[in-house]
């Protein structure tokens, strides 16, 4: 059961539409809905700073912040819904944006975040954020692309398996979401994945769907072979054909000197992710 949602805004022009999805699956949900904006670290160097230029900064995030809580208090004002608003500044050095949220998110079922829009970037705010934040936070995350017509999220549903942990990791963590869903669709693509074939059955995701149909889950299976295009590709083409509406998939990554590197097919979705996708670590 989702029974609380935290939903991570910067500035990026989609604030309202973010607002609004995260609001009306807190509204499906009966959850409480928290959101929440974090003061991005000054270089990490705020203890070098003179006294003013600190305050400077500070009143530039606060004021900031006070946008953000503004949108977020007027999309959920005339709403039946359990909420909050947290304003975060951790300008220790050790301490990223992404490290904020991700010790955020660890206190909720759900993440909620945008896709980091190319031709508007945060500043401090890593271009595979979503990924980083599946990664580090514990929490399954929703990723909202910044170019979508906003549509009621989890009615058609695909599934990217690959049989591995991190997709057994995706699926659980969206069972409440597929239950509720019309209809699920396991896409296998190619033939290569760990694990694809079960042990009742030689038909790549089969158990897979059987797990879910046992849950009660509108489900069926699909296999897609040899491809000669990008799993990444293949699983957006997918989604379209269906008419999809959320796309839940594994997240792939390790890290390295505090960087996160994504996988290839987690970095390319997030790069051209057309519609919602719940990632999970």
């Amino acid at each position: 059961m989702i029974r609380s949602i935290l939903l991570y805004l910067h500035k990026d022009g989609h604030e309202a539409n973010h607002v609004a999805a995260a609001a009306a699956l807190a509204s499906a949900h009966e959850a409480h809905l928290t959101g929440l904006a974090v003061a991005e670290p000054l270089a990490a160097h705020a203890e070098y700073l003179p006294p003013e230029a600190l305050d400077r900064y500070r009143e530039a995030w606060q004021t900031r912040n006070a946008g953000l809580a503004a949108i977020f208090e007027s999309q959920v004002a005339h709403q039946a819904l359990s909420t909050e608003w947290r304003s975060v500044e951790d300008l220790r050095v050790d301490r990223s944006t992404v490290d904020v949220v991700a010790q955020q998110a660890r206190y909720s079922d759900l993440l909620v975040l945008g896709q980091v829009d190319p031709d508007r970037p945060a500043d401090l705010v890593p271009a595979d954020l979503p990924g980083q934040a599946a990664v580090m936070a514990g929490r399954p995350v929703l990723a909202l692309p910044y170019a979508w017509q906003r549509r009621p999220v989890g009615h058609r549903v695909i599934v990217g398996w690959d049989g591995g942990r991190e997709s057994a990791r995706a699926v659980s963590d969206a069972l409440p979401l597929l239950c509720r869903a019309d209809e699920v669709q396991v896409a296998v693509i190619g033939t290569e994945a760990p694990g694809l074939r079960g042990a009742g059955t030689d038909l790549p995701g089969a158990d897979v769907a059987a797990y879910l149909a046992r849950h009660g889950v509108r489900v069926t299976a699909t296999h897609q072979g040899s491809v000669d295009i990008p799993v990444a590709d293949a699983l957006l083409s997918a989604a379209a054909d269906a008419d999809a509406d959320l796309l839940v998939m594994g997240a792939y990554g390790r890290s390295r000197f505090r960087e996160m590197v994504m996988g290839g097919t987690t970095r390319r979705i997030l790069g051209e992710m057309t519609l919602p996708v719940l990632l999970s670590h």
